[in-house]
């Protein structure tokens, strides 16, 4: 009889082991930054290493940016921002929603000619970590590939970033199956709001004294301020010692 109990309490426990384990990798989590240690990199909610075993990344090595921009839409800037990096010499990676894809043809077609990565923001950012199954996940990825490719006649480049930064153990697994490396960030600032735009001083406040090596740099090309500091961004960090990198760098994919 002791012998039956012990084997259904191992059992129990074996049991709530598992749904443990599913419950912590199906958690959400919004992608955070401490700053600790000035001109250090910062803590993320997740460490490298822990991200490195699902092909996801925030920060990189030695005195490299990785300049990134997310856009959901587009309202008259990224014009400018692309002028800035080709006469800088800058490479960046654009995070580009499905229908921002289909309704800036032009734009897109500029970024990849000027050698600029785009990478995939899903079809309608949606909060990812609500999505368990493998074909919805694909689904949002998927369709925003297809109108890269209907574009540009090439293959998108198997970088994702997941809205909002919300995101879960188990969709770091969904995206690593698909081929995905996912994407985050070691510096942002407050800078999407559209009619309450950071002045010139504030952005620089915020992206100046945090710079630090291996930094991805998110900033969105919906944002005025950022186009009329970006050319003077570029220069300070220049000063500071920093180089710009492409994220095929940061991945080892060059």
């Amino acid at each position: 009889m002791r012998i039956i109990r012990n084997t259904i309490r191992s059992g129990i426990f074996a049991l709530l082991a598992v749904i443990t384990a599913v419950t912590c990798s199906a958690k959400s989590t919004n992608w955070g930054l401490s700053f600790p240690t000035p001109g250090q990199a910062p803590q993320g909610m997740a460490s490298r290493e822990a991200l490195l075993k699902h092909d996801a990344y925030f920060v990189g090595g030695g005195n490299t940016v990785y300049l990134t921009f997310d856009a959901g839409y587009e309202n008259g800037h990224t014009e400018t921002i692309l002028n800035v990096l080709k006469k800088a010499e800058v490479p960046a990676a654009f995070f580009l929603v499905g229908t921002y894809i289909r309704d800036n043809r032009e734009l897109v077609e500029r970024m990849v000619e000027d050698g600029h990565i785009v990478a995939n923001h899903t079809m309608n950012h949606p909060d990812m970590s609500a999505i368990s199954d493998i074909a919805s996940f694909e689904k949002e990825l998927s369709q925003t590939e297809g109108y890269y490719k209907e574009i540009t006649g090439h293959d998108m480049p198997k970088y994702y970033r997941p809205p909002k930064g919300i995101y879960s153990e188990a969709n770091l697994k969904l995206a690593k199956e698909l081929g995905y490396k996912t994407i985050f960030w070691s510096l942002t600032y407050v800078d999407w709001y559209e009619n309450k735009q950071p002045t010139h001083e504030q952005a620089f406040s915020k992206l100046l004294p945090r710079a630090h090596p291996g930094m991805v740099l998110l900033l969105h090309s919906t944002s005025r301020t950022n186009a009329e500091i970006l050319e003077d961004l570029i220069a300070k960090y220049r000063e500071m010692g920093y180089e710009f990198k492409s994220l095929d760098h940061l991945t080892g994919m060059e």
